[in-house]
């Protein structure tokens, strides 16, 4: 069959907008793959704000790889305004399709859905795109008439290894190998996901899949080979979550790797180094942790629910140090409960860490769809989400970066809130300065648009469906 793969970018969302590319969408990717390798036909097809009408008409099924509910008006408009033919069997997964099947099915109007993982789904699926009968396919839902239907999913697979290397080869180099991310590098590199999932509650975090699966360092080392003999990179960075989740995994991975040569970075928790992980990181290539300090408040660090303390980055960030990798911090200020008092715990931490820190990424905290505080909104006094009365049905305010919106918090408590995010930005900037000044960046188009787009009457009502479970 012949398969068309949807993905969005909207750079308007990322740190630099259209100045940087960020990492590849592996989840429509490592779907590609699949289908390849079952014998399908697939393209990748990118929309973003400027790129919405396409014409699918030749293809047999259409896959919307959802990839983060700041996207999902984009799906909308695309899914209104594009060509189709009558009996092209329509799919969805992907992040906002786990949070939100049957509002994805009832808005978006695909066939089916795919919830959970999706490399042996979609396979599935398209043996039933003929006689469009879903029932006995594990892991989806769809709708009946006014009834909800789901099918109760499959275990997560524990080999990860068996799946195919993500499809990059439908991609345009560019999209996937840079220049300007390892550090303050010019190192070739790419994204790689060693495994998926993170066991750690982080109110905050949408990481909805709390167990892990890794990947072995034989697989990540077969990957690695791929990427350097087809592509030249000289370095990689993971994506996904803390690397650091099994010692005995990093042990595994760092160990098949480290003849390569290839400099590399990864993310950390800051409770989860030690000096023999450091050591090891450090001979395989490590050129820089990015630790998750999002706070140098306690008070912050236990509403979040971190299970971390201030004491343990000031010990990670100086380990990492000595062992000589560089270290990148991330910073969430605004979670409920910031005021300048927890901003000044986190200007003071900083400057006594500077001399360990290389780079830093600060965001302003979203109450992004599928976190505890997105699902606890009324609690955390949080205004906006799909369950308040007065929601507008504009999903693209769920993003990380340059979002100032006011969340939670009385008038004056956001102004208080505003004034602190600003002052520990501009102890950042002077500290790390960004490679791209704010007021160098292009201008934001995509959120405009976005509004437009939920008002658009496209989005359908809720609707009263009978759920039922098969």
């Amino acid at each position: 069959m012949r398969v068309a793969i949807v993905f969005p970018e909207v750079l308007d969302m990322a740190r630099y907008r259209e100045r940087r590319k960020e990492f590849p969408p592996f989840g429509a990717l490592y779907i590609a793959a699949s289908l390849e390798q079952a014998g399908h036909d697939v393209k990748i097809v990118k929309i973003n704000p400027f790129e919405l009408v396409h014409d699918f008409r030749g293809f047999d099924a259409v896959g919307f790889s959802i990839s983060a509910s700041a996207t999902f008006n984009l799906f909308l408009e695309c899914r209104k305004v594009s060509t189709f033919e009558p009996d092209t069997l329509l799919m969805a997964g992907g992040v906002h399709v786990n949070l939100f099947p049957e509002q994805t099915l009832i808005d978006l109007r695909p066939d089916v859905i795919c919830v959970g993982e999706g490399e042996d789904v979609i396979c599935e699926i398209l043996e039933h795109a003929g006689d469009r009968d879903f029932s006995s396919v594990p892991g989806v839902a769809f709708l009946d008439g006014e009834r909800y239907v789901r099918v109760p999913g499959r275990r997560l697979e524990k080999n990860i290894d068996r799946f195919p290397l993500p499809a990059r080869h439908l991609l345009n180099v560019d999209d996937f190998v840079m220049s300007n991310r390892m550090s303050n590098t010019d190192v070739r590199m790419t994204h790689i996901m060693p495994g998926r999932g993170c066991p750690f509650p982080c109110r905050y975090c949408a990481s909805a899949q709390t167990r892990v699966q890794y990947r072995s360092g034989d697989d990540v080392r077969h990957e690695l080979e791929h990427l350097v003999d087809r592509y030249g990179i000289e370095g990689f960075a993971v994506v996904g979550n803390d690397f650091i989740l099994s010692k005995t995994n990093v042990f595994d991975i760092c160990n098949r790797i480290a003849d390569l040569d290839l400099s590399w970075a990864t993310l950390s928790r800051v409770d989860r180094v030690d000096p023999d992980v450091l050591a090891a990181m450090r001979r395989a290539g490590c050129h820089e942790l990015e630790f998750g300090v999002e706070s140098g408040s306690q008070r912050i660090l236990d509403a979040m629910d971190k299970r971390a303390t201030v004491d343990q980055v000031r010990y990670a960030l100086r380990a990492s140090h000595e062992a000589g990798i560089k270290n990148k911090v991330f910073l969430v200020h605004g979670f409920p409960g910031e005021d300048m008092a927890s901003t000044e715990e986190t200007i003071r931490l900083l400057d006594e860490v500077a001399p360990y820190i290389e780079r830093t990424s600060l965001f302003r905290f979203v109450p992004l769809p599928g976190t505890y505080v997105y699902n606890n909104a009324v609690s955390y006094g949080i205004r906006g989400t799909d369950a308040d009365p007065s929601w507008d049905g504009d999903w693209a305010k769920y993003h990380i970066h340059h979002n100032h919106h006011h969340w939670w918090g009385t008038d004056r408590q956001f102004a208080e809130l505003t004034d602190a995010f600003w002052r520990l930005w501009a102890f950042v900037e002077e500290r790390w300065p960004s490679k791209i000044r704010l007021e160098d960046l292009p201008a934001d188009q995509w959120l405009q648009q976005s509004r437009s787009f939920a008002k658009s009457g496209w989005r359908r009502q809720n609707a009263a469906l009978e759920t039922v479970s098969i």
